[in-house]
This record gives C-alpha cells, structure tokens and sequence, in this order.
C-alpha cells in the first residue's frame, strides 16, 4: 500500500504561514516566539510566519508586525459589510470577502494558515486556499449522547464547567466547512478547572470565571500546542486522506493527545 501524502511535504522546503488574527494575537506572538527559539536552537525554523493578515482594525496586528519585522494585511470585515450595507449573517458577503483576501496575500506564497484567535468564520475561498489549523478551547474529542463534538462554539469553556468537567483542554484542528469539526491534529494535558470552594453547577457561569479558565487554558494549552502542531506539519510529521490522519504513520483518530 502506498503511504499516504504528508499534510505538508517537507521536501518544498521551509513552510510558509499566514497568521490570521482578530484581536490581541496572543497565539501568534507565542508562534513567533518558538520560531526564533526554533532559529536559535537549530540555525533555521521548518515554519515560518510570512505575513500577519488581521480583519480589523482594532488588533494588534500591526503592533506584532512591528515588533516581528513582518508584513501586515488589514482589511476590515466590519467596514466591508458597512460599504455593501449588508448584515454580517450573509455569508455570500463572507465569501467575497475571502476571496479577495487571498488574493491580496497571493504573493506571499503561503502553503498553511494558522487561525490565531480570527473570529470570522472562514469560507470556501479561504478554506481551499491553504491548509488552515485552528486551536479551540476544548478537548473536542468529548461527544455528546447524539454523536456530536460536545464542545463547540464561543463558549466551550463555560459549557464544559457547567456539565461538570473537571479538566478541561485545547485541541487543534483543520479548518473546515462545519465550524469546529475539522479533522484533530493535537489535544493539549488536561488543565484542572479552577472554581471556588463552594461552587454548585448552574444554568450560568459568571464571565470573570469563564474568563479565568480560558485564560488558564490559553497559557497551558494554546501556547504549548498550536506552536509543536506547526513544528511537526512543517516536519511532515502528519500525513492523511479525506478521512484519516496519521502521525509518524500511526493513525491518530483523536490527534497526539499530549499527558
């Protein structure tokens, strides 16, 4: 039988990435920061972060451009949809969108997009453009009594405290078409829920608790994870097929699940 292909072949040589971001880019700053360990420790990085593309204003990208000696793309979804004075629900708006995104980041030669805190959805255009890696904070391995990913959506910390999780995780998927349920690449250590000592489960959990555990999770999980997960792609580490992934050519149904 004949292997399956890498999910990137290292034979093209160093990996190029775009780093797409909304916010304060936190994810993208601990992945340049391995970079340069990676330059440090090695004389080159397999992966390198090309371009940062931000789709608003309000990021930081432009602050982590300067600080990491790279080029900035902002286009502003806001903005977009204010000119065609259309909602954010419309997707087909969405999807143009994308497509002249990856045309303004044509040059760059990008082989992976790393989905660093980018909170607009990603349609086709951008999703067949590169190989897009997104990190998610939940261990999306958990299923529900239907066969669905328990944790999905905005606010799967909050779901998991108040269903009674005990540990929580992060887990790095591929982008694809079904919001976060692309195919599991990493899932971090499970990271124990900080709750007050007295704390009976409710229908609500207070923001600042949401907050303090996903904070908890992003330096624990997020930061450790989404920086090894591009180590091993730009390595060739992960091969696979529409169907499987492979790590090392072991199968991983449910990703490298780190102890």
């Amino acid at each position: 039988m004949q292997p399956l292909p890498p999910l990137y072949n290292s034979v093209q040589g160093q990996m190029r990435v775009v780093g797409l971001m909304s916010g304060s880019g936190s994810n993208l700053v601990k992945i340049l920061e391995f970079e340069k360990q990676l330059e440090q420790e090695r004389g080159n990085s397999p992966y390198k972060i090309s371009v940062i593309f931000s789709d608003t204003y309000d990021s930081n990208a432009a602050k982590i451009g300067k600080d990491f000696d790279l080029p900035v793309v902002i286009r502003d979804l806001k903005g977009y949809y204010a000119k065609r004075g259309k909602p954010r629900t419309d997707m087909k708006v969405r999807e143009e969108f994308d497509m002249e995104t990856v045309k303004a980041l044509e040059h760059y030669d990008i082989s992976v997009a790393a989905y660093t805190g980018y909170m607009s959805i990603a349609t086709k255009p951008l999703i067949d453009a590169y190989l897009g890696i997104n990190v998610h904070p939940a261990d999306l391995s958990i299923f529900d009594k239907d066969g669905k990913r328990k944790y999905t959506g905005d606010h799967a910390v909050r779901d998991a405290i108040l269903s009674g999780e005990k540990t929580i995780a992060s887990t790095i998927h591929i982008i694809e078409e079904e919001v976060d349920y692309g195919k599991i690449l990493m899932i971090s250590k499970p990271i124990k829920v900080k709750l007050p000592r007295i704390f009976k489960p409710k229908k609500r959990l207070s923001k600042k608790l949401e907050k303090q555990n996903q904070g908890l999770l992003k330096k624990n999980g997020d930061w450790i994870i989404f920086p090894r997960t591009l180590l091993y792609l730009a390595e060739g580490r992960y091969t696979g097929d529409f169907l499987n992934i492979y790590f090392d050519g072991k199968p991983i149904p449910e990703g490298i699940k780190l102890k």
